[in-house]
């Protein structure tokens, strides 16, 4: 673990500032974890025995009082907004997610121990000292994800506890103590009662982890509560040469090789949704799933919708799902046509795709790695003769078709079908020899 851990200046301003007042002030959560761990910690909160009113009088003008019933006042210094929170205890959380009402208390040993984590109970004062009641230390050098007191009652005070979970462990690497563990497995179904948006961002936390793989491959019925689609894959046997895991083995390495963007995450999450349903197996033995992206497409749909994605993350993710099969013939006029139909930016997330699909294969397929790789050697040589793909690189224009005595929506047809012609080849991108295409053979 990291030994110096250097507090941001405009953090020690406020705890030094509270100390003088004579109250405690300590940073806790997961900046003091991360900086424990030596990694960048970001969001640097502070937890202090000052009332929320005394907090205000102390930082006037610069304290806002954003969460005063949670005992929360963020205080603005340097450019920058420091949330500050009473020590305090928690209510019964009768929903299984928010405490009914909380009450503040002297007591930081009180305050840590609602937190979900020992790890996230670790508290550092402005010297760097620690307040570790928990034994969070000893499990951030072991390694250990373990539930401050009994697991069970975390996980049933605040169900969205069993994603976090799940994402620190994608995150850190770290193992879950047993007892914990049967404990979220066991609680799993409360994940029902959780908001879509909260399921989103925490899924997509543990997707991009660095160990998203282990996880997906230890928990997929935890996961399956929200995401019932992904359980038929869970140990279909793929029968096939090109496969040496079932659909879910695969689906887990995927995610793992691919680069950690939630686009791309979230797409090899997806890709093979559709395979149980449409799996046949032929004369010869081999499985096979004819058409299995678009069953794929219409399950990915459904959960992104339900998770509340935004539209251009979906439409980006079911585009390379629906495309994650498309054979690339190695020639200039298919890397034309599908920069014209995907552009740029769809297209070259596509090749990670396909390179992630292909190295949770059989190793003996791995060859399809250089056959992309020159895909994408192509894909670079196309753009730099800046090659014609789109209208917007066409040398005619609407108003060139006009002129010539094409109106209405057959316009933008002639538009099309001479973009069509130049990138097939058939044509060059010449303004001449557009319009003498157009006068004979599109009038």
């Amino acid at each position: 673990m990291g030994q110096a851990v250097r507090i941001p200046e405009p953090v020690r301003a406020v705890l030094a500032r509270l100390e003088e007042a004579g109250y405690e002030a300590w940073c806790v959560g997961g900046a003091a974890r991360d900086a424990l761990l030596g990694r960048e910690a970001s969001d640097w909160d502070v937890a202090t025995g000052a009332r929320p009113e005394a907090v205000m009088e102390l930082f006037g003008p610069d304290a806002l009082p954003t969460g005063l019933q949670h005992g929360t006042v963020t205080v603005r210094t340097a450019g920058t907004g420091v949330e500050v929170t009473t020590f305090r205890r928690d209510g019964d959380y009768l929903d299984n997610r928010h405490p009914d009402h909380v009450e503040f208390t002297g007591s930081l040993r009180e305050d840590l121990s609602r937190r979900d984590f020992t790890v996230n109970a670790i508290a550092m004062n402005l010297r760097g000292e620690l307040a570790d009641p928990f034994g969070g230390r000893a499990d951030l050098a072991a390694g250990i994800l373990r539930a401050v007191g009994r697991p069970e009652d975390r996980f049933r005070e605040d169900g969205l506890r069993i994603m976090r979970g799940l994402r620190f462990a994608s995150r850190l690497g770290f193992a879950i103590e047993p007892e914990t563990d049967g404990a979220l497995r066991r609680c799993a179904p409360l994940l029902e009662r959780i908001a879509p948006e909260r399921l989103r961002e925490e899924t997509t936390g543990l997707l991009c982890g660095r160990y998203a793989e282990r996880i997906l491959l230890e928990y997929p019925e935890v996961l399956g509560v929200f995401l019932p689609e992904i359980l038929p894959c869970v140990g279909f046997q793929q029968r096939n040469k090109h496969h040496c895991f079932d659909v879910w083995a695969h689906t887990a390495r995927s995610v793992g090789e691919v680069k950690p963007l939630p686009v791309l995450r979230w797409t090899m999450l997806l890709h093979d949704l559709g395979k149980p349903d449409c799996f046949t197996l032929g004369d010869n033995g081999q499985g096979h799933f004819y058409g299995h992206w678009r069953v794929s497409v219409e399950k990915g749909a459904a959960i992104l919708d339900r998770l509340r994605f935004d539209n251009r993350s979906k439409k980006t993710i079911l585009t390379l799902v629906d495309r994650h099969d498309t054979e690339l013939p190695l020639e200039e006029k298919t890397v034309r046509r599908r920069l014209r139909q995907l552009g740029e930016e769809t297209l070259r997330l596509l090749l990670e795709v396909k390179r992630a699909d292909n190295l949770a294969q059989a190793p003996a397929y791995r060859d399809r790695q250089r056959i992309i790789s020159q895909w994408e050697d192509l894909l670079n040589l196309v753009l730099a003769e800046e090659s014609c793909f789109s209208l917007r690189q066409l040398a005619v224009k609407g108003g060139d078709l006009t002129a010539l005595g094409i109106s209405g929506p057959r316009v933008g047809e002639a538009l099309e079908a001479l973009l069509d012609q130049v990138v097939d080849g058939d044509l060059p991108n010449d303004r001449g020899m557009l319009l003498e295409y157009a006068r004979e053979v599109l009038l």
